[in-house]
């Protein structure tokens, strides 16, 4: 599961990188802007909302356990 949320992550990382590579680029030198940012952002919005829901079937069906913070009491 480690590894799954990693490449995840990743993949969510690359693909905000790419749109920031396409907000530099397009539309500069008389070219006409395409509509790549937005894909690529639309991209790493997919990818979070189906890493979060991995996430919670994880933990519905048992793969990975809340540790959670330790309560202490005075």
């Amino acid at each position: 599961m480690k590894y799954l949320v990693a490449i995840a992550f990743l993949a969510i990382i690359a693909s905000l990188g790419s749109a920031l590579y396409f907000m530099m680029k397009d539309g500069r030198d008389g070219k006409a802007k395409t509509s790549n940012m937005a894909r690529a952002l639309a991209i790493r919005v997919g990818l979070s909302i189906l890493l979060f829901v991995c996430i919670l079937l994880a933990w519905k069906f048992g793969y990975i356990q809340p540790t959670g913070i330790p309560l202490t009491t005075k």
